[in-house]
């Protein structure tokens, strides 16, 4: 109770006005929209939930473990593919087909609206299991290659529609989400695997790196197991600090923190909330599916 006091006491002090934004509790498995109070308007089931996207129209789109679903606010499912392996990660495409990362089976698919697979990239062999560690959240990008967080690996890799490896960059901890940048740059959330210190980075596409926040950069905010991201219009960064691993209660879930390392927002929920994976600001101006929100 007195570390979750020090939680609301922190968030009070720097998170005013709040966000709303959409989020995803893998470890409950639901998502949420949360208002900028704080306060959940919307929540629905969604086992092992990692990914999420709130598209243009409303609706959400978000992975449940071996699937993925699109759901309307009146929670009706327009849009459902299952599969046999771990799904972590989604996104709508322009074309309204949907791209979904299949973790063990190693495979990226492009499904349409009917849910049949229209395309699809093998990264590894047919009928080989890469485990639930071989990825975590991935993305198509506009120049139609995939950038694939290999999260077992420690490494980040670009892949052309083909398959080969065009790009990649080492990732310590475990890379768990990815975002290429309009200036080029990726942004990278790393975990806690193998021991190795929480943080997220940017790295130029020569590989180096321009920005980086580490646990124990942000004073009186602990960074457990970076996982999703969202880089704002204003060169802030939100982060998702998932508090798995032993880790529940111990730290803000939600931090959004500036190009200097000042943090202007965090959010921390654990009575609603176990873990939250992935976020999406609500009150910032994009398009989800014309990928000018960068998450």
């Amino acid at each position: 109770m007195r570390l979750w006091c020090a939680l609301l006491v922190l968030s009070a002090a720097v998170a005013a006005p709040g966000h709303r934004f959409a989020c995803t509790d893998y470890t409950q498995g639901k998502v949420f929209v949360v208002n900028d109070a704080g306060k959940v308007e919307w929540s629905y089931d969604a086992p092992f939930a990692n990914d999420i996207w709130v598209l243009p129209n409303g609706n959400l789109l978000f992975n449940t473990g071996h699937g993925v679903k699109e759901v309307t606010r009146e929670r009706t499912v327009l849009f459902s593919y299952e599969s046999a392996s771990e799904i972590y990660a989604c996104q709508r495409l322009p074309n309204g087909n949907t791209f979904v990362g299949e973790c063990n089976a190693g495979r990226l698919l492009e499904v349409n609206p009917a849910g049949r697979i229209v395309h699809q990239v093998r990264l590894l062999p047919e009928g080989q299991d890469g485990g639930s560690a071989y990825m975590r959240n991935a993305r198509r990008l506009a120049n139609g290659n995939y950038l694939v967080a290999h999260y077992g690996l420690q490494v980040v890799r670009e892949y052309d529609p083909d398959g080969k490896v065009v790009w990649q960059v080492a990732a310590p901890g475990g890379p768990h989400s990815v975002v290429r940048l309009p200036n080029g740059n990726t942004l990278i959330a790393s975990a806690d695997r193998d021991g190795a210190p929480a943080r997220v980075f940017e790295v130029t596409p020569e590989g180096r790196t321009v920005w980086e926040v580490r646990d124990g950069d942000l004073p009186g905010v602990g960074l457990k197991f970076m996982a999703g991201l969202q880089r704002l219009p204003n060169g802030n960064t939100v982060m998702s600090n998932w508090l798995g691993h032993g880790q529940f209660g111990k730290a803000p879930q939600l931090i959004e923190v500036m190009r200097d390392k000042r943090v202007v927002w965090t959010f921390a929920d654990p009575e609603t909330m176990k873990t939250i994976s992935s976020v999406q600001l609500l009150d910032v101006d994009g398009d989800a599916i014309a990928g000018t929100i960068l998450h």
